[in-house]
Parts: C-alpha cells; sequence; structure tokens
C-alpha cells in the first residue's frame, strides 16, 4: 500500500515535534528553578537562622565564663565550639611549656636586685616525673640545697622574706605575669616605718608550692611568698598564684599557707593582688602566724558598710 504521507508533510510533523519538545525542555528548568527558589532561601538568609540565640547572652559581658552560647539544633555553634578547643589546646601548652628561664633571669635582672638570683631545681628532672611525681616537686634536688644552705642558713642573718619565683604548672604565667608583678610589689615591701628585708631572689623549674617552705628555711627566712604557674583553665592559661607562709619549713601543710590566685590582667589586677598581699603581710608580721588562722580582711571595708560589724567575722 502506498505511503501517501508527503515529504513535506512529514517535515512539517517533525519540525512541530521538535518545537514543541524544546519548548518543554527549555520551561520545565525555569519552572524547578522558581519552585527551588521559593523554598530553600538564600544561603546567607538560611545560615543567619541557624543558631538560636540564648537570653543570657548579654551577661557574657560581664565574665569569662562560657554562658549564654546559644545553640544550633542540639549542638553548640561552631564558633563556640572551636572556640573551646583552641582554649583547651591552649591550656595543655601552658601545662608542657619549658620554662624559658634564661630570659626571665634576664628581665628579673632589671628589677635592680641586691643579691645574684639564685636559679634552682627541684627533685623532678622533668617535665613527665614533674607531672608523674608531686612529691619529687616540693623538693630542691640536692645541688639546690647545698648552694641555699652555703649562702644562707643559721649563721646568716634572718632577713623578713624570700621571694621565689616557680613554675609551676603554667610556665606561661610565669613569663607573662611574675616580672609585672614583682615590679608593683617591691617598692611596696621598701615603703613604710618598717620595710621588709629580702633574701636573694630564687628561681625555680619544676617546682611546687611546698618547695618554697624548703627554701625559706635554707634561707633563714621569716616568710617565705611564692609565686606559681596554677594549674591552667579553659579561659585562664596565664593565672599567676601566691602562696606565702609564715615560719616556712619542710613538712608544712596547705593549712599553714595563704593564697591569693588569678592573679593576671584579665583577672586579679597586678595592683589589687600586691595591696592584698601587703595587707596579708603586715597582719602576719604582727601576729607571726599564716593559713587558716590569719583571715584576708582586706576587702573589709566593702563587707562592713557605715562602721557596722559583720557578724560572720565578729
Amino acid at each position: 500500500m502506498a505511503d501517501h504521507s508527503s515529504p513535506d508533510n512529514r517535515s512539517s510533523f517533525d519540525s512541530h515535534s521538535s518545537t514543541d519538545s524544546q519548548s518543554s525542555t527549555n520551561s520545565q528548568p525555569s519552572t524547578d528553578s522558581q519552585a527551588s527558589t521559593e523554598n530553600h532561601p538564600p544561603a546567607d538568609d538560611h545560615s543567619s537562622n541557624i543558631v538560636t540565640d540564648n537570653p543570657w547572652q548579654r551577661l557574657r559581658q560581664f565574665t569569662d565564663a562560657r554562658i549564654g552560647l546559644g545553640r544550633a539544633g542540639i549542638s553548640l555553634p561552631t564558633e563556640h565550639l572551636l572556640e573551646f578547643q583552641l582554649a583547651h589546646a591552649r591550656a595543655q601548652d601552658a601545662v608542657h611549656l619549658p620554662l624559658d628561664i634564661e630570659t626571665l633571669c634576664d628581665d628579673l635582672g632589671e628589677l635592680a636586685l641586691d643579691a645574684p638570683i639564685a636559679r634552682l631545681h627541684s627533685q623532678a628532672t622533668d617535665r613527665l616525673t614533674y607531672l608523674q611525681r608531686p612529691d619529687w616537686g616540693r623538693r630542691l634536688d640536692d645541688d639546690a640545697r647545698e648552694r641555699l644552705t652555703q649562702s644562707g642558713g643559721s649563721a646568716r642573718p634572718s632577713v623578713d622574706l624570700a621571694i621565689a619565683v616557680v613554675d609551676g604548672l603554667s610556665s606561661f604565667a610565669i613569663q607573662q605575669n611574675a616580672v609585672a608583678f614583682l615590679k608593683t610589689l617591691l617598692p611596696k615591701l621598701a615603703e613604710g616605718e618598717t620595710p621588709w628585708s629580702l633574701a636573694p631572689l630564687s628561681v625555680v623549674e619544676q617546682g611546687r608550692v611546698a618547695i618554697g617552705d624548703e627554701i625559706g628555711e635554707c634561707l633563714n627566712a621569716r616568710a617565705v611568698l611564692v609565686l606559681i604557674g596554677e594549674r591552667p583553665g579553659l579561659s585562664s592559661p596565664d593565672s599567676l598564684g601566691l602562696y606565702f607562709t609564715w615560719a616556712p619549713e619542710v613538712g608544712l601543710t596547705d593549712a599553714r599557707r595563704n593564697c591569693i590566685s588569678n592573679v593576671r590582667p584579665a583577672g586579679l589586677s597586678f595592683e589589687d593582688a600586691s595591696r592584698r598581699l601587703m595587707a596579708l603581710l603586715k597582719e602576719a608580721r604582727e601576729k607571726e602566724l599564716s593559713g587558716v588562722k590569719l583571715k584576708d580582711r582586706s576587702e573589709d571595708d566593702v563587707i562592713e558598710q557605715g562602721g557596722a560589724r559583720n557578724f560572720l567575722t565578729s
């Protein structure tokens, strides 16, 4: 049977089919694109609504504590999570960072001290041993004790105060704050009717707080002050601690010491810390004691207003 479709008719049919197909193909993406735009806003607008703010956020201006961080779903916002991980890494670094004793001694030498600085070491030979054996960090090694005994001891006239700068659990805190604090404290020790006589300054590597008792005993000092790097926190890897003991000797417990902590630019200022310390030193010299029997009353003017006695301390 003959095909009655002419070439022209076939051409016309093919042409229309092609045109419709192209038209359908061209129009479909436009519809999908519009739908996509309507259902999914631009990335910037979408991401700005991911984090749910916390109403406590405004309180963060008063503290370094991690409060009012908000949330993304049930999780912390990525920004604050990364900040936390960075703070944790800094705290770990502060514990393991070795003390740059050469630079520290050079900086301390600019304080115009009367005697050379004594560089000492605890019985902990390295950082790993120091962390594993806290008891070794509380005692001087044989060489350090012998040198101090030769320069001090019972044959030497007693002095009022021995100051020891100890790396502790954060050499970073010592490196950053020890010299600046002593610049504030030393002039105050020289003031008044009865200035404090000082033993040669000591710098100790791999030391704990109690090592100051042995230093004070060797130097025949009535009292000892230990500047030490405190255990790093997640917001304070540079916190300096001050530990003061009257009549130091080996074997004393923490009950015989007074502590002023968090001394750093972002914490307790050098001026406020030295003022509180001088108040403790003055009372300690009058009563010849320290520790739990000696109370820090430097803030009594804040607690006891209008001259009324505070029933908690009376």
